[in-house]
């Protein structure tokens, strides 16, 4: 492997009003490696990024490239020198089409008579070899916003590959994406160090860590703790060396099969259908004290069913009980008023106001929930808002400035924080996680597995759904799979394991086993 680095940023510092993101970091990219940075949230990995690629400027220190120091780089000159980053948070437009994003800013262009016009053709067939190359079976002239979650992640590597880059920087890449999909990400990576491209993949995941990097450097507070060989350290060293400490890896109730059977149900969910038909005839049931997964594969309706619960998708039959008394909700406005509460999958599109500073993202659900008239009058209580996010700042550990701090300014990890102690305030009965932990640290991870298991204890109702099954096997008392929009099989903690779980998913054949309820 090439001993010179592509790229070097020496005693790099960064300093905003009251936070200190980095704090004399060092760090540096070789041809032909993938460097894993790996640090919880709020540990400076974005911010690092964000000066490589010219999005900030750092408060002191150098970036050197081809063995010329720069003070900062602007986005134009990463770029120019070959700089790529996938943010984590996605950058696609949803009007333009699959080709369209690929090529922005940069479209083909041919002679058109005395002017130049868009050669359709040439970004047509450019995209189609772009898309194979990520594993995207799609039409290149369909609108991005037509595309899933995982479909637009795979949009932004195609686009980041477009181009001739020398350094790419892939934040949380495999976030969206399936366990065949990350095998094809992991393919085109290979190929591309290969080619001595130096790669800098950021993941919360330490198995994929541990299975694509070369080298890893851990940050904590906005310094480098150590850079090691990715062969010389195991799971456990690189937890330590994020946290501190050693993380909990069973957040069950400790009673949970004998507890729940022949209990009186808290929620129920009878018979449910959407109709589009990615939800059908589907029961279930849950318990105090009970934390019930759902697990499946991408598309199987998970996401969907708890989209129709909450009301933010229409129900074409089923009715919902909480305590024994019927529901309807067709609004999400609906679902709060009658105590059900929803962390969304994507929280840059559905779960906080970007706009709205931590305690008005705190606060708009307890307001909404208690509200006269429907909320009509517009009249907000300024020291309950502030009263409720120091609460929650607090008991979340959220990392930030001061609760006045725009939401959008916070790592993913806190944004997620803020997410839930807006739920948390409002005093829910119901709370359904949807990818609750997703791009979350594994300390930050633990934070909020030890809050759902308090949560559950308290006699609130928690449903999660998961893409990671081991998340679902360390937090779930009972654990329900999906396949094909029905709910097939349902095990209780001490039958569900990695296999029962993938086999009930990919069998679709499965009978449907319901819950007694």
């Amino acid at each position: 492997m090439q001993t010179q680095p592509l790229v070097q940023m020496q005693h790099v510092r960064k300093v905003f009003p009251g936070v200190t993101a980095l704090a004399d970091m060092s760090f540096d990219v070789r041809a032909g490696e993938v460097h894993v940075l790996l640090g919880e949230n709020g540990a400076g990995k974005s911010t690092l990024m964000k000066i490589l690629s010219g999005v900030y400027t750092p408060t002191s220190g150098e970036i050197v490239l081809d063995g010329k120091a720069h003070a900062r780089l602007t986005p134009h000159d990463a770029d120019r020198l070959g700089i790529r980053v996938i943010y984590q948070e996605l950058s696609v437009i949803p009007t333009l089409s699959i080709a369209e994003n690929l090529f922005v800013g940069r479209l083909p262009v041919k002679k058109g008579g005395p002017f130049s016009v868009v050669d359709h053709a040439a970004m047509y067939a450019r995209a189609e070899q772009l898309l194979q190359t990520v594993g995207l079976a799609r039409d290149v002239r369909t609108p991005v916003e037509r595309l899933s979650i995982s479909e637009k992640q795979q949009v932004e590597i195609a686009k980041a590959l477009a181009v001739d880059s020398r350094v790419l920087v892939m934040d949380e890449p495999t976030a969206s994406l399936t366990a065949r999909e990350v095998e094809h990400l992991f393919a085109v990576i290979r190929r591309l160090r290969a080619e001595g491209k130096g790669i800098v993949f950021i993941s919360h995941k330490l198995g994929e860590i541990l299975e694509i990097g070369d080298r890893v450097t851990v940050l904590k507070d906005g310094t480098n703790v150590g850079t090691h060989n990715v062969r010389d350290v195991t799971a456990d060293d690189l937890v330590t060396m994020m946290v501190g400490r050693q993380i909990q890896k069973n957040y069950q109730h400790p009673d949970a099969p004998d507890t729940f059977a022949g209990a009186k149900p808290l929620f129920e969910v009878q018979k449910l259908s959407t109709p589009d038909g990615k939800v059908r005839d589907v029961s279930f049931c849950l318990h105090e004290g009970e934390i019930l997964g759902f697990a499946g594969l991408v598309g199987a309706g998970r996401s969907e069913l708890m989209n129709a619960v909450f009301g933010a998708a229409p129900k074409k039959a089923g009715k919902l009980f909480l305590r024994g008394k019927q529901l309807h909700i067709r609004t999400p406005y609906a679902a709060i008023r009658q105590d059900l509460a929803m962390v969304t999958e994507n929280r840059r599109e559905t779960g906080f106001f970007d706009n709205f500073d931590i305690k008005e993202n705190i606060s708009i659900v307890p307001f909404v929930k208690t509200a006269g008239g429907g909320g009509t009058l517009g009249l907000v209580d300024r020291k309950f808002e502030l009263r409720a996010a120091e609460e929650q700042r607090k008991a979340l550990r959220i990392k930030c400035a001061s609760v006045h701090q725009l939401v959008s300014e916070l790592s993913g990890g806190n944004q997620q924080k803020v997410i839930l102690g807006r739920w948390l305030a409002a005093e829910s009965e119901i709370l359904i996680f949807d990818e609750p932990t997703k791009g979350v640290d594994v300390g930050s991870k633990a934070e909020i597995y030890t809050l759902l298991r308090s949560l559950a204890d308290s006699g609130k109702g928690v449903l999660v759904v998961s893409s990671e099954l081991p998340e679902l096997l360390a937090v779930c008392d009972t654990i329900a799979v999906f396949c094909d929009g029905r709910l097939v099989r349902t095990f209780p903690r001490r039958q569900a394991t990695e296999e029962n779980i993938m086999l009930a998913a990919t069998t679709e054949d499965a009978p449907q086993k319901e819950r007694a309820l």
